[in-house]
């Protein structure tokens, strides 16, 4: 069985440009890869009593795929950027932790987006998206006081 990575499906995370194309074929291909996210756990599970509560291994070994998709699938806007590297849309943004196997996510939007404002509820909506999964998440704040979540695979599950 292929996985999610396999597909040449990718989950946004929030770095690339804007999506083009129809909206309802970008909703289907998130619907497949979750879908396929959470068949991968009920198979590879076996040992915890809600398979689909526990990232699965390509998850742990992919955790920005595994968390970027997670948030797509829960319908969570993604930011983007232009070809220039400018913020042109606000969302989450996902990307690697400072430590092996961790990912960031925050609430990034283009300057006087208010993104600054809506991160403390955006980010808390992504929080329980994310624990409802599996995820150990924490909540930070970094530069210029900017709140930012930890993602993790929970104590005793690592990659």
């Amino acid at each position: 069985m292929g996985t999610p990575q396999d597909s040449g499906f990718e989950p946004a995370t929030g770095d690339g440009p804007v999506p083009g194309g129809a909206a309802e074929e970008r909703a289907r291909e998130v619907r497949a890869a979750f879908e396929g996210m959470l068949t991968i756990r009920r198979l590879t599970g076996t040992e915890h009593t809600d398979p689909e509560g526990v990232p699965a291994p390509w998850e742990r070994h992919r955790p920005l795929r595994a968390v970027a998709l997670a948030l797509e699938a829960a319908g969570f806007p993604a930011s983007a950027v232009t070809p220039s590297g400018e913020r042109a849309r606000t969302g989450y943004r996902v990307y690697e932790g400072e430590t092996p196997g961790t990912v960031r996510v925050e609430w990034a939007g283009p300057h006087g987006s208010g993104a600054a404002h809506d991160e403390e509820e955006a980010l808390g909506g992504c929080g329980t998206t994310l624990r409802l999964l599996g995820w150990t998440v924490l909540s930070y704040r970094g530069r210029r006081r900017r709140r930012f979540l930890e993602v993790e695979p929970p104590p005793g599950v690592r990659a």
